[in-house]
């Protein structure tokens, strides 16, 4: 039986709507793959491509960024959030550099043992760059699943068993294979979104589960989980991690603790939001009580 996830149909509309993503040019290392992989995560595209550019300009190979200071990692980060992700994507550039030739591995396993790689940027890399038949599954690809081959509007709880799902509806074929993957993921992106999905400009509407199934609507149930799953920003510690962050980036010298001070009018979440920065290795202090970013 065919696959609702029709390679035919979803390959010819990727060809025509494919997003001209700086990390998909031609000549494109695997490298950059990594770091737009990494920089992606829980991160809105249009805000990432100037930060990669700017990065791959900076430091194009693991063994650049690697002797690069974590001030610097840390200011070029800039304001894509969870600013941990550059420290430990500087780690797993230096053990590229040192372990593995400056090269990035092309297999699964070895991607994995690298310091930050989770299951999803090994198999990306694998896939989107060696062009590895792999399952690679984000959001926007278990949303498309959820609805086109489960017939559910919203995708359940991730879970390990979804790769070998996802799996037996991969075409074979080196160049099919992969490309399929990605379109999967664009289809996520652009039409098959979470809120307002625009179905009558969707390649898989005739074999979509969902649709067949006369667009059941999720149980109240499903949307309360589906909302506790969402992370809110406003008010929360993280914001407040990030006008700390914002403070330390602009000076290029220590501050006093005045101008931390002033960012966020409850002290106590202030000071929780600091001392987790400092924790995190994410901000240090001098003998005189000023803060700054990690050299």
């Amino acid at each position: 039986m065919s696959s609702p996830l029709d390679p035919a149909r979803l390959l010819a509309w990727f060809d025509k709507a494919e997003r001209p993503l700086p990390w998909r040019r031609p000549g494109t290392s695997a490298w950059g793959v990594l770091v737009s992989e990494v920089m992606s995560q829980q991160t809105p595209v249009a805000r990432v491509a100037p930060q990669w550019e700017d990065w791959m300009r900076r430091w194009p190979t693991p063994k650049d960024l690697a002797a690069a200071s974590q001030a610097e990692v840390l200011r070029a980060w800039g304001k894509l959030g969870y600013p941990r992700r550059a420290l430990r994507l500087k780690e797993c550039a230096a053990e590229i550099a040192a372990h593995h030739g400056n090269v990035v591995p092309d297999d699964v396993d070895t991607l994995l043992s690298l310091p930050g790689i989770g299951e999803y940027t090994a198999r990306a890399v694998a896939c989107f760059h060696y062009g590895q038949n792999v399952p690679v599954i984000d959001t926007n690809v278990r949303r498309v699943y959820a609805r086109a081959v489960d017939g559910r509007f919203l995708p359940p709880q991730a879970s390990k068993r979804e790769l070998g799902l996802l799996a037996a509806h991969l075409p074979s074929g080196a160049l099919t294979g992969p490309r399929f993957s990605t379109a999967l993921m664009e289809l996520g992106a652009l039409v098959c979104t979470a809120k307002n999905p625009a179905c009558g400009e969707c390649p898989l509407l005739a074999t979509c589960a969902w649709q067949r199934a006369g667009c059941p609507q999720p149980s109240d149930e499903e949307l309360r989980k589906a909302k506790k799953r969402v992370q809110k920003f406003a008010g929360t510690d993280r914001q407040v991690r990030g006008l700390i962050m914002d403070v330390l980036r602009a000076a290029d010298k220590p501050v006093d603790k005045s101008a931390i001070d002033i960012v966020w009018p409850d002290a106590a979440q202030r000071e929780r939001a600091l001392a987790s920065l400092l924790e995190d290795g994410l901000a240090d202090f001098d003998d005189a009580g000023r803060f700054h970013l990690p050299h």
